[in-house]
């Protein structure tokens, strides 16, 4: 069964619950290098649908409603939907705008979302009761291996990297413990593992995955779309200490790609700005996040990424690069545990300075092709613990990023 939540209430949107869709005739993202599977996403590609608990719904409620600087840091949150067996796309399809019109966000991104949804083409669901949640408690932990998640529970969030021509994409894991506090023994024995034999350990994060357009002279190395995939035993194994800063510049420097060195350091320096922000609002808050993620993407392709800018200046505001909301192609492409990801000339490069220059304030929110973003994600073992200070554990895998990325920036 399905129904929508009003995003800020948390009451049925329009007092009705509506018929369902299908799970097996989802659409599913098949290019995950880090989390878990089972995500799907809306046919028009901008609206990305993951599968969660009901403690991830609740921290992305309360966050909007009562930590607003936070809240600025996660996907745009639109609501929520419940799943079951009988749940199939073109359910999902016809309910997404009734959801988006009950949806506590801006109206120029609500128009802006709305406007890719193609409503003539939905057909409407009959209303039908929802099913009561069965839930039961797990005494033993067996790894995941499917990395799907047991629930009827969906978050709907704005795809991040929606409109990008070529984004490449990195997914960094936060924190030197890994697990929150109701693990069982054997989870927590296993992530202070790979605590010890990873960047975790000392810089409080590792690369869970990385999607690089054109990372690779060999075309074997690249997949249909051209990406080379660094997965996550890459993460684990591959990145130390001692090579880290040379393996993000494999993300971030690419002259097969257009984007050279100039070019990559003012991407550097974007990044590392709003690390900046990042840190600035953590260490304001008082919450603990376990294996959280922060989610980076940039458009991979350099002439695309060089009009991009230019656009951005010309329209004298940039605030939308943060958004991801654009009208562009999109290929659908997941590489992360939450967003969803996807797929224009010339000028010279800026600075990272110059990004303070486009910023605009008003609510004019033009659409544009995107440059960069960062967004933090995977709320599973999230919660707020006022009282107890900032979430040092986390901290420091930003701090950690926030150096490299301005190391490489310089």
């Amino acid at each position: 069964m399905l129904a929508t939540r009003d995003r800020d209430t948390g009451r049925s949107a329009g007092s009705r619950e509506r018929g369902l869709p299908k799970r097996n005739d989802l659409k599913d993202y098949n290019y995950a290098v880090a989390g878990h599977a089972g995500t799907m996403c809306d046919a028009d590609g901008e609206l990305f649908i993951k599968p969660c608990t009901q403690s991830e719904v609740e921290f992305y409620e309360s966050a909007h409603l009562r930590h607003p600087d936070f809240a600025e840091l996660m996907p745009l949150y639109i609501g929520t939907l419940s799943l079951n067996e009988s749940t199939d796309q073109a359910t999902i399809h016809a309910q997404i705008p009734g959801l988006v019109e009950h949806a506590d966000i801006p109206f120029s991104i609500k128009e802006e979302i709305q406007s890719h949804l193609h409503l003539d083409d939905r057909t409407p669901v009959v209303d039908a009761p929802i099913e009561k949640q069965i839930i039961t408690d797990n005494v033993k932990w067996i790894p995941n291996k499917a990395r799907k998640i047991t629930t009827d529970r969906a978050v709907v969030l704005e795809n991040a990297s929606f409109g990008y021509k070529k984004p490449n994409i990195m997914d960094a894991k936060l924190g030197i413990r890994l697990w929150a506090d109701d693990a069982p023994l054997e989870k927590k024995e296993r992530f202070d593992k790979i605590t010890e034999e990873t960047t975790h350990k000392k810089l409080g994060f590792r690369v869970a995955g990385m999607r690089v357009y054109k990372g690779s002279t060999d075309e074997s190395e690249l997949d249909e779309e051209g990406f080379k995939i660094y997965d996550k035993d890459w993460g684990r194994f591959a990145v130390n200490e001692a090579n880290i800063v040379d393996s993000f510049k494999k993300f971030i420097f690419n002259e097969a790609a257009g984007i050279d060195e100039e070019l990559g350091k003012t991407i550097a320096g974007a990044f590392a700005q709003d690390l900046r922000r990042v840190q600035e609002v953590l260490e304001n808050e008082e919450s603990r996040m376990y294996s959280s993620s922060l989610l980076f993407v940039f458009e991979g392709d350099g002439t695309a990424l060089r009009a991009a800018i230019e656009e951005a200046k010309a329209s004298d505001t940039v605030s939308e690069h943060k958004r991801g909301s654009t009208r562009g192609p999109v290929s659908n492409l997941r590489v992360d545990s939450g967003i969803g990801m996807n797929e224009e000339d010339l000028c010279e490069p800026t600075t990272a300075e110059d990004f303070d220059e486009l910023e605009d304030d008003s609510d004019d929110e033009s659409s544009f092709p995107h440059i960069y973003t960062v967004k933090l994600i995977d709320f599973a073992h999230a919660a707020w613990k006022p009282g107890q200070g900032p979430d040092e554990n986390v901290l420091l895998g930003v701090r950690s990023l926030a150096k490299i990325f301005e190391e490489m920036s310089e």
